[in-house]
């Protein structure tokens, strides 16, 4: 007997798969899944896709292939599904990354990303039509690099996650209206998504709405568009999630899915219920009658109590009204104390002019920190100081390191950001580094530099204005991706206006000469220090060093613009590359290098002109029609020596071999 039904049973499988399949899980306390990466069934039924782990994905689908036509050159079934979803973050602002229904040929997508890529697709397969991919994505981050519209949006994604239509999250109510009422995705809250295609008019409608609240009429999104030629016959179905550097968890409650019908309504009152989120409530005894009890003792004592806490508060703050618009981009110095162990020398991780920066581990939700500690007493203008830092709080670029928020205590200024687990740049250039970046690694870090400068001077809301670009501020993830960092010195302007003169900060060798002379910053002046940091990277030498020999100052753009002018530029690059590199792209390099450097601010090219000469999406000029001279090159890095020399104290100048910042603080000059 045994035998028979084990022959029977494959063909009794295929059989169901043909036929119009339809499923419901009300709740998923007995459901048959396939399930991979960090997803899994909680005891009550719920299925969670991602827990509080940072940079994971999970995915769950429906254990067999569904026919989605007839033929494999066939016009695709109508299908329709719906489901009930939460995404609980530890942040109230922030999340990571979201929940996407998922029409894919293989289960758990291998190769897939985390983070921006939802565990959906990598750097290589995203936007490749052979992915046969279909998509509703429900994301809470907002990634430039897929022209995402806002951190909370629904989006339409084929074969790639540049959507072909999205929206703001949020649903039409049924009044005439055709007013968009907002829904945020990480509000804990439970929603309703229905997704449906009509396979004779070619459309997907997309419909998003609060939990109970009946399917409104009218679509969130539609788009025209005939999926025969991206499903294959034969697909699976279900859901992908990810998460990044925010800790958050990722909630199915309930799924629906019918071919060639519409799909069975969710028993609401079925599905299981999320963990509860912050503490239990209390009775109305406890709320109400205890403190009335007690309030005669809390009176005697309380006017005692609170001189006490004020003289003997160990983690004093300063926080003014002005500040409470800031409120979730301010941490707490408590917080900060604890994460960084009391601040001890064994969790330090550099020091310089700027301040001292600590490793520091988050105790509410873990999240590894950097913490930068500055002196803010002879700052002017915090208020507009604390504003600007927000502003810079709220940049997303995968080459840019996350400024996440400050703190004030007494005359301290501290600065939150991501944790790079590699460090700086600098420590694998020079001093002899027990790990020598490859030139393959040194490449991608600068383009990765490269496109995240490009993205504060034209493609953010408002142009910044970096004024310390220098291998020490370029940080390394723990894929070795170069991420430029520490933006204390940074000033914003709108587009369109001009940036006002302030104090000449940053450092020695990265200055550009027209910047001693007035004293604005604009994009290009950091382009010319974008050129010093190329030089600097591809010879592995300082903008500026001292023979020991001579004690003479050696300046490394003139240096590498004599072995240009002898025909042989690339004597310039760093031995210790050995004969592993690409010419084409170390010469490129170099003589970018010298272009960016010109003393002339507009014969440097803009952050765009760099990216595309980087990418090879246009030629790379010849230097000799720019009339480049060593006169010009020389004049540049010269005069912006002499002149910053001549305003600083000796003793200054003399830790400039060590790259540090000569400016009097990180808060002492006007931004």
């Amino acid at each position: 007997m045994w035998f028979r039904f084990s022959i029977l049973l494959p063909l009794l499988i295929t059989l169901a798969a043909a036929e119009d399949v339809g499923f419901i899980y009300n709740g998923f306390r007995s459901a048959n899944l396939s399930l991979d990466g960090i997803a899994e069934f909680t005891s009550n039924g719920l299925l969670k896709l991602t827990n509080e782990t940072r940079q994971q994905s999970g995915h769950a689908f429906y254990p067999y292939l569904i026919n989605f036509k007839n033929t494999t050159n066939g016009s695709v079934f109508s299908f329709s599904t719906t489901f009930v979803f939460a995404i609980v973050s530890q942040y109230p602002s922030l999340s990571g990354h979201g929940i996407a229904f998922v029409v894919a040929p293989t289960r758990g997508l291998p190769g897939a990303l985390p983070s921006q890529y939802l565990g959906l697709f990598n750097e290589s397969s995203n936007g490749k039509g052979t992915n046969h991919v279909f998509a509703v994505e429900l994301d809470t981050i907002q990634s430039t690099e897929f022209n995402d519209t806002n951190d909370n949006h629904v989006g339409i994604d084929i074969n790639g996650l540049k959507s072909d239509k999205s929206s703001p999250a949020g649903y039409y109510e049924d009044d005439g209206s055709r007013k968009l009422k907002n829904l945020t995705l990480i509000s804990g809250q439970r929603m309703q998504v229905w997704v449906e295609y009509d396979g004779v008019n070619k459309r997907i409608d997309v419909t998003l709405a609060p939990f109970k609240v009946p399917k409104p009429k009218t679509p969130l999104l539609s788009l025209s568009r005939d999926l025969s030629s991206i499903v294959n016959r034969e697909m699976y179905v279900g859901f992908s999630s990810a998460t990044g550097s925010v800790l958050a968890s990722h909630y199915v409650l309930g799924w629906s899915f019918k071919i060639n019908g519409q799909t069975q309504e969710l028993n609401l009152s079925q599905l299981p219920k999320l963990p509860r989120i912050g503490p239990k409530k209390r009775s109305k005894v406890l709320t109400i009658g205890l403190p009335l009890i007690l309030v005669s003792l809390a009176l005697a004592v309380v006017s005692g109590v609170v001189f006490f806490i004020r003289r003997k508060r160990k983690f004093a703050e300063i926080v003014e009204d002005w500040e409470l618009e800031f409120g979730p981009h301010r941490f707490k110095f408590k917080d900060l104390y604890v994460a960084t162990k009391g601040f001890k020398d064994k969790e330090l991780l550099g020091a310089g002019g700027f301040g001292r920066v600590y490793r520091g581990v988050l105790p509410n939700n873990k999240l590894e920190v950097a913490v930068k500690r500055v002196s803010h007493e002879s700052r002017q203008g915090i208020k507009e100081f604390i504003a600007e830092i927000v502003s810079i709080g709220r940049l997303r670029h995968r080459n840019l390191v996350q400024l996440l928020g400050y703190c004030r205590r007494k005359g301290e200024l501290l600065l939150v950001y991501d944790y790079m687990p590699n460090g700086s740049l600098d420590k694998y250039l020079y001093d002899q580094p027990e790990v020598t970046l490859s030139w393959k690694q040194r490449f991608k870090v600068i383009k990765g530099v490269a496109s995240g400068l490009f993205y504060l001077h034209g493609e953010w809301e408002q142009v910044v204005i970096h004024r310390d670009v220098k291998a020490s501020n370029v940080l390394l993830d723990g894929e070795l991706n170069g991420r430029l960092g520490d933006f204390g010195l940074a000033r914003l302007y709108d587009h369109g206006t001009d940036p006002q003169t302030t104090h000449v900060v940053g450092t020695l060798g990265y200055l550009a000469p027209e910047h001693t002379r007035t004293g604005k910053a604009t994009p290009r002046t950091d382009v010319f220090a974008f050129g010093a940091f190329l030089l600097e990277v591809a010879c592995g030498r300082r903008p500026i060093e001292t023979q020991s020999s001579t004690s003479e100052d050696v300046i490394l753009v003139d240096w590498v613009y004599s072995c240009w002018s002898k025909g042989d530029i690339l004597e310039a690059k760093d031995p210790n590359l050995g004969s592993d590199y690409v010419a084409e792209e170390v010469g490129l390099v170099l003589k970018l290098g010298l272009l960016c450097s010109h003393s002339e601010p507009e014969a440097r090219p803009t952050m765009r002109q760099v990216v595309q000469f980087l990418e090879g999406d246009i030629p790379f000029p010849e230097l000799s029609s720019l009339s480049l001279s060593s006169s010009g090159l020389t004049f540049g890095h010269r005069e912006g020596f002499d002149d910053f020399a001549m305003s600083y104290s000796s003793s200054i100048c003399k830790g400039f071999t060590q790259s540090t910042s000569v400016a009097e603080s990180l808060l002492s000059g006007g931004r």
